[in-house]
């Protein structure tokens, strides 16, 4: 007797969607067990998450605008500002009006923020040495290279969207 083949790509049905065997869901938990063991660790570092992402954005430079923080941080500008007025009475940025267009304001860090924002990869780092036990090299980047296809389609998919 002949064994029917496998089903084509792609692997969900909405008929039988079963969300605990969805990629998509799968990463939503690990993003949520790494956001909590991370937020654990930088509390003891005396940070929030509110608090280290902006200040390791501006880094970074991902941003350097309270504008393209909360772009970076998908939060709305009146959010962003309050958030900037704390970092700010912490002494952790400060803001800075651009000298080419008066306009603008750009953020920067301070000899205090510079400091604190230090620990902030070490913290990333271990988090995400912690979840990769057992990993290997091989394994870390095949991972990574699947991750980044996902990210890849992803990007596609918006970029169509966007296109009349």
């Amino acid at each position: 007797m002949n064994t029917p083949p496998d089903p084509p790509f792609p692997p969900y049905n909405g008929d039988r969607y079963d969300v605990t065997a969805s990629v998509g869901h799968q990463l939503y938990l690990l993003m949520n067990l790494m956001r909590r063991d991370i937020q654990s660790r930088m509390s003891q570092e005396g940070l929030t998450e509110a608090q280290w992402r902006p200040l390791w954005l501006l880094k970074n430079g991902r941003a350097d605008s309270l504008m393209s923080l909360a772009r970076e941080m998908c939060m709305d500008a009146g959010a962003m500002t309050r958030l900037i007025d704390r970092l700010e009475t912490k002494d952790l940025v400060t803001r800075v009006r651009s000298e080419a267009d008066r306009r603008l304001i750009h953020l920067r860090l301070t000899a205090h923020g510079e400091a604190v924002v230090a620990h902030v990869p070490h913290v990333l780092a271990a988090v995400n040495n912690d979840f990769l036990a057992g990993f290997s090299e091989a394994d870390w980047l095949q991972l990574r290279s699947l991750i980044g296809r996902m990210n890849s389609n992803g990007q596609a998919l918006q970029q169509d969207k966007s296109t009349p």
